[in-house]
């Protein structure tokens, strides 16, 4: 087989696997949902152990946003850069590569989900409905990282 063919070849079989829009969205809800659930009750929590409305922001709400900052670092950034998988993205059967098919890797993760997740939402979330109109289904941030989102259906682990 040439070898033009054979470049092509795993960006023809990632084209055909890429995740739809909805599938997508379904992901990145289950990653938000659970952060939000952390949030949502250890305030719940703190509340109920005795701080008030009037006692907002204790050391126990303070401590919430610390696990939260760490399970968005460990899913979003560890957890994709070691598998190409978040947990929504898992319970959805997606999968994180590179453009080119190979794994995403730490610093790509770092980069697609903290530099470029800020910048889709600064722009209004038009960075994130670029992947419901663009023909390859990339949003703003797998274009700045240059990744794609893929179904996962036995690709390399």
């Amino acid at each position: 087989m040439p070898a033009q063919l054979k470049s092509r070849a795993p960006q023809q079989a990632l084209a055909r696997l890429r995740a739809p829009f909805a599938l997508r969205c379904g992901a990145i809800l289950v990653d938000y949902i659970i952060l939000a659930a952390i949030l949502a009750s250890s305030t719940l929590i703190s509340r109920l152990l005795g701080g008030g409305a009037r006692t907002a922001g204790t050391s126990s709400e303070t401590m919430a946003l610390f696990l939260v900052l760490v399970v968005a670092v460990l899913n979003l950034g560890v957890l994709t850069g070691l598998t190409g998988l978040t947990i929504g993205k898992w319970a959805t059967g997606l999968r994180v590569c590179r453009a080119d098919g190979r794994d995403i890797g730490m610093g790509r993760a770092f980069l697609r989900h903290f530099v470029g997740y800020p910048v889709s939402f600064l722009l209004f979330g038009v960075g994130f409905l670029m992947a419901a109109v663009t023909p390859g289904n990339r949003a703003l941030h797998d274009w700045i990282a240059d990744t794609v989102v893929v179904r996962d259906v036995g690709l390399r682990r």
